[in-house]
């Protein structure tokens, strides 16, 4: 196994053109594991630790551009209050160890349906930027990203760059159950965002189907729920009926596998817990803003 050092980012897309399947490895928290284990020898590995700028973050106006090796431990600390949901994943990854070595372009490049990042980015409608040297840069829409299990959308001779991920217009939140309280592989996550400038709410599911998935048929139920009964503008209780089919249809959008970690039903079963109260915690957060907004106007 050969060991790439590019100290630049115009290096690193070099090696990666003239070595297509060489193995990224920033973290190394997924990449590590699989060599260690002998699920994995490349011939190539790609080590980006020294290409700075994939640790730099801008907030922009209305969207965070995030280099895919910030550790999750920055996003914690610096990009609670922009990037609320993915804050919260970030908590929930593995040790204080590895959320100062891991970061979110790790998750992406792995694909892994349990990958802690991907709930939150679906929910946020994040944008995916990759480059290649002889393609120059484009931006991948998260929904488009996840090709299969383990599988994206990447091209062999390109890298990960950042991730573009919109500023929170409204509350978010991440769940996850796990089989213990630190260093777990997701049995299910699930990520929620309330987005008020368009009326509308994004989910993201990880660990219950053979790719991270949005329940869209739960969106476009609820989108439809708080337009016609007045919600947004009226700040009222979501009803237990109301947040009962929206669980009911986020469990339907998941189409999980049994394996050592749980079974297909329950996973089922906790996505619909999750989700409603993920609803009922991002709605209340929702109404006590308004509520404060109306009392300094």
């Amino acid at each position: 196994m050969d060991f790439l050092r590019p100290a630049s980012w115009e290096e690193a897309l070099a090696a990666k053109a003239e070595h297509p399947t060489a193995v990224p490895i920033a973290g190394g928290t997924d990449v590590m594991v699989e060599i260690n284990f002998d699920h994995r020898r490349p011939e190539y590995l790609l080590d980006l630790n020294r290409v700075g700028d994939l640790y730099q973050w801008e907030v922009g106006e209305d969207t965070v551009r995030l280099g895919a090796s910030v550790p999750y431990t920055r996003i914690m600390e610096e990009l609670r209050a922009e990037l609320p949901g993915l804050a919260l994943a970030s908590h929930t990854v593995a040790s204080p160890q590895i959320r100062n070595r891991g970061g979110v372009g790790g998750n992406l490049g792995t694909a892994s349906p349990a990958g802690d990042a991907h709930p939150a980015l679906l929910a946020a409608g994040a944008e995916v930027e990759v480059a290649s040297a002889a393609r120059g840069t484009r931006l991948i829409p998260i929904d488009a990203f996840y090709t299969g299990v383990k599988r994206n959308a990447l091209q062999p001779d390109e890298l990960i760059r950042a991730v573009h991920v919109k500023k929170a217009d409204g509350p978010q939140q991440y769940s996850k159950v796990g089989t213990r309280n630190a260093m777990v592989i997701a049995v299910c996550a699930f990520g929620l965002a309330l987005h008020p400038e368009t009326r509308t709410v994004r989910t993201g599911i990880g660990s219950a189907a053979p790719t991270p998935v949005r329940a869209r048929a739960a969106e476009e139920f609820l989108d439809a729920a708080l337009e016609e009964g007045g919600f947004w503008d009226n700040g009222k209780i979501i009803t237990p009926s109301l947040a009962k089919r929206f669980a009911d249809l986020c469990s339907a959008a998941c189409n999980p596998i049994d394996d050592v970690r749980g079974t297909a039903s329950y996973r089922r079963h906790a996505v619909g817990v999750m989700a409603r109260r993920t609803l009922t915690w991002t709605w209340e957060s929702y109404r006590g803003a308004r509520r404060t907004a109306e009392g300094a106007a």
